[in-house]
Order: structure tokens, then C-alpha cells, then sequence
């Protein structure tokens, strides 16, 4: 095993404040590097701010300051809160400090230098709000955020990403641990194998960035400035390299799913062109959904995480995210749901657990931990399987299945006390013997203790000190756990100063935090204007180079669902090229998205049919009509969320002989992970068309009455994947 390790957090657009999904990135990056540290590994942390792009520049002028003090304002917010939070970074980068700007200046100067930028002309479309470019014919909105694009013409310096097609498609294939998990992995792939074209990297229509050397009407395109501060902050560009020969390559990005092809594409990409070796793993995270949609200030929904810090504390909180949510699959954030594992696990669990043994040994043994004849044998070896299990869930970053042994230990450990009831005085019995009897049952529970806190040390550190010093074995900041295992707890040990370590959340916890949300998000609450939807153009953009189409890194807008069925709707018609074409998509989109008659099935009366009389049927068809529909049986392999869109779900389903990617409007009906493993029916030979930007290869059948959700077709006996439907 390597003695270094250098992991990353993305670094934060200023635009708005953190708010629970950005602490979600940055606690699992602190709880690797705790445990890292713990085992005695170097460890480099990284995390900090991006501060470029016109959007900040437009912002600041909108709240009557200049871009670098809104800029500082932001960024302290962030280190603000990752300090009262106690994250144990190494380095906080920010994109405007000199030492990033001369060394992102190098960089372009070197890929340049190379033969890999060169200067044109470019004309098309840019959304502001995504600091991207994109692929849709001007009046379009942005596939990705619903916004308007923005028309520009204008002098680009352009990186030849098209030269790296194949040698990052070789780079997949010989790494298959560089882009995790596979659901990431599979939409890279298939993002490259379309082809790459040359990608713009620099900007002149506006000025907050950093100037390009020698032509400073340009500014570096942001991906280009942002991305670089992996290598920026160790020194790369320096007169000191020193950090950045120890620990580059980084050995994980930990990025949010939305970014992922910025950084398996573009990234790896410039560093392939400037000669620098690549990072060996970049993670993409599902998201924090509040009530089950992506947090943003047009929702209303943001949760700042001072607001639980405030009620129930940080290891609540860093617990909550690890335990509850499956890492690399979106997840679900509510104030009930992290008061009951609250509850549940720290208070009535962890808590309660070290509460009751160490109350037991004040009591029986003066507050010290008496030699024991013998240990639990069962006990010891649970926890000892804990141990392993614990390890393995960790090192594969499946911190819920980690965390999930550990409670399965504090469980066995309290039916263990129960079971033995060393509080009990049976008649008969001699003091001796009943001495001897709570010795080992206490004996056996303080050292389970002691494997549990060292276990949970990196995920709810404040807790775990508390325990630490109670079990009277002092910092446990300075406690060797490198080879954790069963016998560590010295008899004798006396017990240090006993107090809760957890009480129990109150029972107005909830409203609380409730309150505390909406007193602090007055300007949040009120939903943003739905952009201006007009009409699609056919025209295409002026010839040039269109640089590839990426989705949001850090867009704050989420449309309503009208929204969604417009803009979805406008990019349909924009991608047709006659007609014809224009109307069959216009259809397509209207049965996927806001059919009123039965997908799949006859229609049956609704309480929305006036005086019950059945909607009109579709057009008679012949059997030769139907003949020509391929049903098959499918499985669904993969099933997640589509950035922005209420209704779609990006399906991966299985033929049997092949595998294709499905766009399903089943979001309302159906979560994702209900879904995984299900077999359904789909029209196989439907036209692949794009929706939200990506390609839909068939059609699930589902059923729904007028103004119902949508049902799934399946079956009730065992269908092999692949049939057809006859």
C-alpha cells in the first residue's frame, strides 16, 4: 500500500451558498482522509472555490460590487462553514489567487507551445447560466437548464480535443477503475464514442478571468482554469513543485454526477497534452434530493447545513449523509428522516450503548475496568467480523454497507447485555461469582466499545473523541489504529468523565429546523420567472467549430414541469430538419410526456372524463400495423434521474442481446431504485430521438389514465429478456 494519499473535492461555483448537497461532497472527502490518516497514511486534502465566468461577473454587477468582492464573500462562506464543521482539509484553492492564475497561464502556454491550441473563429450558442457552450440552433433554449442560449460570434482560442478520442477510449479500456461507478463509466463511454470535436478555451466577451499570455483580450474558458486547480494548489506551474512530486497523481476526484464528463473528458484530456500523468480515479456522486428534487434557490428548497449544526450537531449530520445514502446513487435528504436515524442509530444505539456499559462500570467497579476472567467468545467474534467487513465496505466506498456492520455490532452488544443482565443479583448467588459474572459481561462490552468508536472514528469524529476519553483512553487523536483488533483494553483502565453523548433529538426537532430553514431563505422561497420559450429555429449555427455539448456543472435553475415539457418540447422540434419531421417529434414528445390517452393500453373513463364517457380512441390501425411495433421484454439494468427534469428517468436496460439507454417519463411513478432489476416491456424498434439532450433508443409501455401516473406492463410468470410480444 502507497504511504500517500491526494484526494479532491470539485471546487464550489460562487454563485450561491453551501447548502447540504455541496457538504455532502466535502464530508465524504473528509471522512476518507480521517481514515486514511488514522492508518498512517500522508494525506493531502484538497477543496476550495471556483470564481470565474461571466456569470459571476454578472451577478456581481447586479449586487452593486465588483467581481472580487463578491467573489470573497462567497468563498468565506464556504471555509466559514467547513470550519465550524471541523473538516480537516489541506488546502482551500481559490481560482483568483496569483499562484493559480501563473500556473493555469503555463499551462495554456504549454498545451499552445504544442500544437494544441489554435486560434478561430467561433459562432453559436452559449449558456450563461452553465458557462458552456451548446449544440442547439439559435432562440433555442439550453438542453440542460431550460434557459435561453445566448447568440456569440466571436475570435476562440480552441484545444484539439478531437486528437484524443481514441487515445482516452484506449485509457478507459487499460484503467477500467479511472471513471467510477459504472453508470458513470457507460455514459463516458458513450459520450466519447460519438466523437469529440475541438473545444473553445478561451472567451472575449467578457473580461472576469484570467487573461490568455500575450492576447489578453482573451480570458481562459473556465473548465480550462477551474479543472487545473488540482495541480495549481500542489505547486505545478511553481517555483516549488515539491508538494506536487509527492502526492500528484491525486488518487480520487470526488466529483458530483453532473461534472462527470468535465472531468473523464476534458481533464484528462489537457493533462494527456501537457505530458502529466492522470489522477487514478475519478468518482462521480448521485445527489442530495430534498423530498425526493434537487436542491435550488428557484425550488426554494435549499437546506443550509448550519441549520442542522445548530439543532442536533455536525456528527449528525456527516452521519446521516454516509449512513443514509448510497454512495455514487442519489439519495434523499428530509428533517424527519435525519431525526429518526438520529434517534434510532446515535441516540438509542451508539449512545445508549456507551451510556449503560459505562453507568455499570461507575457503579459495579469504582469507574475502573476490571481484568476479566474471560472475554465473550460470540462477542469477540462479531465484532472481529465487523472489523473485516467494515474494512472492505470502506476501501470500495460503500460507506453505508461500512456503517451498517458497525450498528449490527452495537446491536448483537446490547442483546448481549440484556441477555446476560448484569444489573441482576439472583438469589443464591455469591458475591464472588457474581463479581466475576459482570466482569466479563462488562469487560466484553467496554472493548466492543472500544472497536466501535475506533471503527466510526472518521465519520462522526466529535462523538467518538467523547467516547474515547470516557473509556479512559485518553486523545484518540493520538491513538495508534492502524491494526485494529479484538484485545486492546488494558484491565485497570480507569474511566474518564462520564456525560451523554448523544441525547435524544427533541420531540420539536423537526419544526425546529423547519423554522430556522425558512427564516433564513426569504429570497429562496420565491421561484425564480420561467424563462421566455421561443420559437425553435431550424437554421443551423454559422459553420465553425461547435464545441462539445456538456451538461451544468453548477446551473441553480430547476424548471417546473410546465417548463420542462416546453423546453423538451423546443429542442424536439429544433433537432427535426423539415417539416415532417417537426410534427413526428412534436408527437413523440406530447405520447411520452403529456399524452392524454393510455400509453400502452385502452383507455378507461376517469374523474376527469366529463359525465363519464371514454375518450376518443386512436385511429383504427390494421394487423399489419400492429405486426410492425417490436415488443420485447426487457431488464432494467441502471435507473437514475435526469439533471432538471421532473418526469424523465435515464434508463439502461437489458435485451438479452443487447443493451440500449431508454428515456422514461415515469420520474413521478417510480423511484430509480425500484426500478433496478424489473423487467418490463419496450417498443424496441422506435427511432432513436433526444430528449434533454440525450438519446433514447425505444420506448418503456406503461398504462395511465387521464391525468394518472403511469403504470409499468409486466408480467406475473418468469419471461425470458428478449421475447417478443405477439
Amino acid at each position: 500500500m502507497s504511504n500517500k494519499f491526494y484526494l479532491t473535492t470539485p471546487i464550489y461555483y460562487v454563485n450561491a451558498r453551501p447548502h447540504i448537497g455541496t457538504t455532502y461532497t466535502t464530508v465524504v472527502a473528509d471522512v476518507i482522509a480521517r481514515r486514511k490518516r488514522a492508518l498512517g497514511i500522508d494525506t493531502f486534502f484538497l477543496t476550495g472555490t471556483d470564481e470565474h465566468g461571466q456569470k459571476i461577473e454578472r451577478s456581481a454587477e447586479k449586487a452593486g460590487c465588483s467581481p472580487q468582492e463578491f467573489t470573497d464573500r462567497v468563498s468565506a462562506q464556504f471555509r466559514a462553514l467547513w470550519d465550524r464543521m471541523g473538516l480537516t482539509y489541506d488546502d482551500f484553492i481559490r481560482t483568483t489567487e496569483p499562484r493559480h492564475t501563473k500556473a493555469v497561464q503555463k499551462l495554456f502556454t504549454l498545451l499552445k507551445d504544442r500544437g494544441y491550441i489554435y486560434k478561430d473563429t467561433y459562432t453559436g450558442q452559449y449558456c450563461v447560466s452553465d458557462e458552456a457552450f451548446v449544440d442547439v440552433p439559435p432562440g433555442a433554449p439550453c438542453p440542460d437548464c431550460g434557459r435561453i442560449t445566448e447568440t456569440v460570434s466571436e475570435e476562440n482560442y480552441f484545444f484539439k480535443l478531437s486528437a484524443f478520442e481514441r487515445p482516452l477510449l484506449e485509457y478507459y479500456e487499460a484503467h477500467p477503475e479511472f471513471i467510477q461507478p459504472a453508470t458513470r463509466r457507460n455514459e463516458v463511454l458513450s459520450f466519447v464514442k460519438a466523437g469529440l470535436k475541438d473545444l473553445s478555451v478561451s472567451r472575449t466577451s467578457f473580461k472576469w478571468g484570467i487573461p490568455v499570455p500575450g492576447d489578453e483580450k482573451h480570458v481562459i474558458y473556465v473548465w480550462m482554469d477551474a479543472l487545473a486547480n488540482y495541480i495549481t494548489a500542489l505547486g505545478w506551474g511553481s517555483d516549488d513543485t515539491t508538494k506536487f512530486d509527492k502526492y500528484w497523481p491525486a488518487d480520487i476526484h470526488i466529483v458530483g454526477k453532473e461534472i462527470t464528463r468535465f472531468h473523464c473528458v476534458y481533464w484528462p484530456a489537457f493533462l494527456m497534452a501537457a505530458e502529466i500523468p492522470l489522477p487514478k480515479t475519478i468518482v462521480g456522486h448521485g445527489w442530495l434530493l430534498f423530498e425526493e428534487s434537487k436542491m435550488s434557490k428557484s425550488r426554494g428548497n435549499i437546506v443550509r447545513a448550519e441549520t442542522i449544526l445548530d439543532v442536533l450537531g455536525a456528527d449528525a449530520l456527516r452521519y446521516f449523509l454516509l449512513r443514509e445514502i448510497v454512495f455514487g446513487q442519489d439519495g434523499s435528504f428530509s428533517f424527519d428522516a435525519l431525526v429518526q436515524r438520529y434517534n434510532s442509530d446515535l441516540a438509542n444505539g451508539y449512545g445508549n450503548l456507551v451510556s449503560r456499559t459505562l453507568t455499570m462500570i461507575g457503579k459495579y467497579f469504582g469507574g475502573v475496568i476490571d481484568e476479566a476472567p474471560a472475554f465473550d467468545a460470540l462477542v469477540k467474534e462479531h465484532a472481529t467480523a465487523a472489523i473485516t467487513n467494515f474494512n472492505t465496505a470502506f476501501d470500495s466506498l460503500s460507506f453505508s454497507k461500512s456503517l451498517e456492520s458497525v450498528w449490527d455490532l452495537i446491536a448483537d452488544v446490547d442483546g448481549f447485555l440484556t441477555a446476560n443482565a448484569p444489573w441482576k443479583e439472583p438469589e443464591g448467588t455469591s458475591s464472588e461469582v457474581l463479581k466475576q459474572h459482570r466482569q466479563r459481561i462488562l469487560f466484553t462490552a467496554a472493548e466492543a466499545i472500544r472497536i466501535i468508536t475506533a471503527l466510526v472514528c472518521p465519520v462522526i469524529p466529535d462523538a467518538a473523541a467523547k467516547v474515547w476519553t470516557q473509556l479512559g483512553l485518553g486523545d484518540i487523536r493520538n491513538a495508534d489504529l492502524k491494526n485494529l483488533k479484538w484485545g486492546g483494553l488494558q484491565p485497570g483502565t480507569k474511566l474518564g468523565e462520564l456525560g451523554p453523548v448523544f441525547p435524544r433529538a427533541e420531540k420539536d426537532a423537526v419544526q425546529r429546523m423547519k423554522e430556522i430553514e425558512e427564516s433564513n431563505n426569504p429570497a429562496e422561497a420565491k421561484p425564480e420567472p420561467v424563462p421566455e420559450i421561443t420559437s425553435a429555429r431550424t437554421s443551423a449555427p454559422t459553420p465553425g467549430h461547435v464545441p462539445v455539448k456538456s451538461p451544468a456543472p453548477t446551473s441553480e435553475h430547476h424548471p417546473s414541469k410546465l417548463e420542462n415539457v416546453l423546453d423538451g418540447l423546443a429542442v424536439a422540434i429544433s433537432e427535426s430538419n423539415s417539416e415532417s419531421a417537426a410534427v413526428a417529434a412534436f408527437t413523440d414528445f406530447v405520447k411520452e410526456n403529456i399524452g392524454a390517452t393510455v400509453k400502452g393500453s385502452t383507455s378507461e373513463p376517469s374523474d376527469s372524463v366529463q359525465g363519464g364517457t371514454l375518450p376518443a380512441l386512436a385511429e383504427q390501425i390494421t394487423i399489419d400495423d400492429f405486426i410492425k411495433v417490436d415488443l420485447r421484454v426487457a431488464l432494467i439494468k441502471v435507473a437514475e434521474r435526469i439533471p432538471k427534469a421532473d418526469k424523465l428517468l435515464r434508463l439502461e436496460v437489458d435485451l438479452g442481446y443487447e443493451q440500449r439507454q431508454i428515456l422514461a417519463g415515469i420520474a413521478e411513478a417510480y423511484t430509480p431504485e425500484s426500478l433496478v432489476g424489473r423487467k418490463v416491456v419496450i417498443v424496441a424498434n422506435l427511432a432513436p430521438r433526444k430528449l434533454r439532450g440525450l438519446e433514447s433508443n425505444g420506448m418503456i409501455v406503461a398504462a395511465s389514465l387521464e391525468g394518472g401516473k403511469p403504470v409499468l406492463a409486466g408480467f406475473l410468470e418468469d419471461i425470458e429478456i428478449g421475447a417478443r410480444l405477439k
